[in-house]
């Protein structure tokens, strides 16, 4: 079965280099570092272990933060590798860490490309986050005696019809894992139904519950405050997917019938495509701003496009509601984890199974509204805009619905550290 598979992805190679090359176009870091791809990474070997974690892009990057900074706090002995797919994600990383871990693209999962990239990098251990699931890298890890750990690992309902397709092949690949680390019981017993070891599998939750909110967000939100004006109403769309920016600027004029001097804090969620987000607004009518034209925002403004990476925790913090995107569009939602926690009330579209404990547990608590036209948007926005108490009374919901979650770091530190040790054995963790 992996044979199959490996000619499917050497055919498939041609066409995800053309793939980078439309994608350079736009965002032209996709056209650097192409060598480590194929496994021909630019490396230094300072003589230390090396702990590889992987995580696929900038959603991935956040949540292994905590990870990471425990690892580089605790086991200084050890070179701390990231990979990444996209230069999104790389540069998350950067923001995050800057010189204290290294940074790589995750080789194409070609059997040269990946044996090569083993053979100089030489990882003690590898952490994939979530649901990054290889064939040929899982096998040349096994090969070479490289423990494999899947963490804050999830596998949908949608992604488990998808991979019955090649169900041999996922067993075939999973029984390579050391440890699952699902985020629920139900995403550890969809592993296991693909050949998973019962025994490999354990739920230790959703690790992005574990999300870190600088001492200074305060401080600056106030400053940004300031900048928009401190009297106007601020609402935010965040992570915006095409065919949800038009919906959103017709919400926002229709709030702005209610509320004349309202802010609509635009956030797409991949910044190459602010372009198309502009000419909506211009097609509307609408006046606006983007975040990188530095320019002071006039009362005749009353859009502000966030064409930037690393700042949307900050502008969440400036905002007095969020509208968390992905969820209009059948795209399967964005993570509602960030707003929670800051206490924000927040709105989604009908679309959210990438996301589904966090989106139940904030609708249990009565800290999330669900909308789907642009009409009960703006509904919705108005609502919360026009009362203050409701407003404090649904963010603080949904901020102790976070609180009550947190401390899923502990459980995986557990598992993590005692793959750092070579006595270690995980069968009291397991389900």
């Amino acid at each position: 079965m992996r044979f199959l598979y490996t000619l499917v992805v050497y055919f498939l190679a041609p066409f995800v280099l053309l793939r980078l090359f439309f994608l350079s176009l736009k965002n032209p870091a996709y056209r650097l570092r192409w060598q480590e791809r194929f496994g021909f990474p630019a490396w230094t070997n300072d003589n230390k272990p090396v702990l590889w974690i992987h995580a696929v892009s900038v959603g991935e990057v956040n949540a292994a933060t905590p990870i990471i900074h425990h690892l580089l706090e605790s086991h200084p002995q050890y070179r701390i590798l990231v990979t990444t797919v996209t230069p999104t994600g790389a540069i998350t990383l950067e923001q995050h860490f800057g010189k204290d871990i290294t940074h790589l693209y995750l080789p194409y999962d070609l059997p040269f490309s990946v044996k090569r990239f083993l053979k100089i990098i030489r990882p003690t251990l590898l952490i994939t986050m979530e649901t990054e699931i290889w064939p040929n890298l899982y096998n040349a890890c096994e090969r070479s005696d490289v423990p494999i750990l899947i963490i804050n690992a999830r596998l949908s309902e949608k992604s488990s019809k998808g991979y019955k397709l090649v169900s041999g092949l996922m067993k075939q690949t999973l029984i390579k894992v050391n440890m699952i680390a699902a985020q629920t019981e139900k995403d550890a017993d969809r592993f296991i139904s693909f050949g998973a070891d019962k025994n490999k599998v354990c739920v230790t939750g959703n690790l992005k519950f574990d999300i870190a909110i600088p001492h200074s967000i305060t401080e600056q939100a106030q400053s940004l405050k300031r900048y928009f004006s401190v009297n106007r109403p601020v609402w935010i769309a965040a992570s915006t997917q095409e065919g949800e920016e038009e919906i959103i600027l017709n919400a926002h004029k229709a709030v702005l019938k209610e509320y004349p001097d309202a802010i609509l804090i635009l956030a797409p969620r991949h910044p190459d495509r602010v372009n198309k987000v502009t000419a909506l607004c211009d097609v509307a009518g609408i006046r606006y701003i983007k975040r990188t034209q530095q320019q002071n925002f006039s009362s005749e403004l009353s859009v502000y496009i966030l064409d930037t990476l690393g700042e949307l925790q900050l502008h969440y913090a400036a905002s007095q509601l969020a509208f968390v995107g992905g969820s209009l569009v059948n795209t399967g939602g964005q993570n509602m984890m960030e707003p929670a926690s800051l206490a924000l009330p927040v709105i989604t579209g009908p679309y959210t199974y990438n996301f589904i404990e966090i989106s139940e547990l904030l609708s249990e608590a009565g800290a999330l509204a669900r909308v789907s036209t642009a009409e009960t948007l703006s509904q919705a926005v108005c609502h919360l805009l026009g009362d203050a108490n409701l407003r404090h009374n649904i963010g603080e919901k949904g901020r102790q619905v976070i609180e009550s979650n947190k401390g899923n770091i502990n459980s995986l530190m557990v598992i993590i550290e005692s793959y750092l040790s070579s006595d270690a054995t995980y069968q009291n963790l397991a389900i």
